[in-house]
């Protein structure tokens, strides 16, 4: 029997980032996704979605969900069976980059919400294409819909995130790190570099995609995931 297969979306986004993944994989996987949207430490949000959790489960994330499913290997690597990484980042914050964040907090905090998300999501962050546009506009209806107490806290959990380089040595599951062929955000050489650091890791850079491929290049990310998925546990 497969085992269940949690997704753990990006900043400021929820399950509609893998709509189509679940479309696609629900009816051989049972698939849930699980949320990031409460506590102000990476470590704070793994520790509660553990208690959600299966006892073991293969796990995607992507970007920020990428960073909390790392932290999720450190604290649990008996209960992940396997692991994706997609358009995400190992390393931590550095002092310079956590205080850019500063003013995207006070504009969330002072109304000027909408300003922060063409921040956060930028449109030359995805492919250029005749989807572009679509996706953006879901990626701010899911940013509207979580709203700016969620932001804050979810930048205050990345400004002190941990470096995870070491966690990604020690994995022993098979593991799949993904990229979109565009992704400016988080790009291929920064997923070249996870893949040589992770044992067991496939790198897969998709075509045609920026940082949201599950959106941008549906049907390559499903076969990518769907591939990962049937690879063969790694004896310990």
């Amino acid at each position: 029997m497969n085992e269940p297969l949690v997704f753990i979306p990006g900043m400021l986004c929820d399950a509609r980032l893998f709509g189509p993944q679940i479309a696609e994989l629900s009816s051989e996987f049972a698939v849930m996704v699980a949320p990031i949207t409460r506590g102000e430490r990476i470590e704070e949000i793994a520790s509660g979605l553990l208690d959600q959790l299966p006892l073991k489960f293969a796990l995607a994330g992507l970007s920020m969900g990428g960073i909390v499913a790392m932290e999720l290997l450190r604290r649990a690597p008996d209960r992940i069976t396997r692991i994706a990484l997609m358009d995400t980042n190992p390393l931590a914050e550095t002092p310079q980059s956590a205080t850019l964040y500063e003013p995207m907090i006070i504009s969330a905090r002072a109304g000027r919400f909408e300003d922060v998300m063409t921040q956060v999501m930028r449109p030359e962050y995805l492919a250029d294409g005749q989807h572009r546009e679509e996706v953006l506009e879901l990626a701010y209806q899911m940013a509207r819909d979580l709203g700016p107490e969620v932001f804050v806290r979810q930048v205050r959990a990345l400004q002190r995130r941990r470096d995870q380089q070491p966690v990604l040595r020690r994995c022993k599951v098979p593991a799949l790190v993904l990229c979109g062929e565009y992704d400016t955000l988080t790009p291929v050489k920064r997923h070249s570099f996870m893949a040589e650091l992770i044992p067991y890791a496939k790198l897969h850079v998709v075509d045609r995609a920026g940082h949201l491929p599950t959106l941008e290049r549906p049907d390559e990310t499903t076969d990518a995931l769907r591939t990962w998925m049937k690879q063969p546990f790694v004896l310990q």
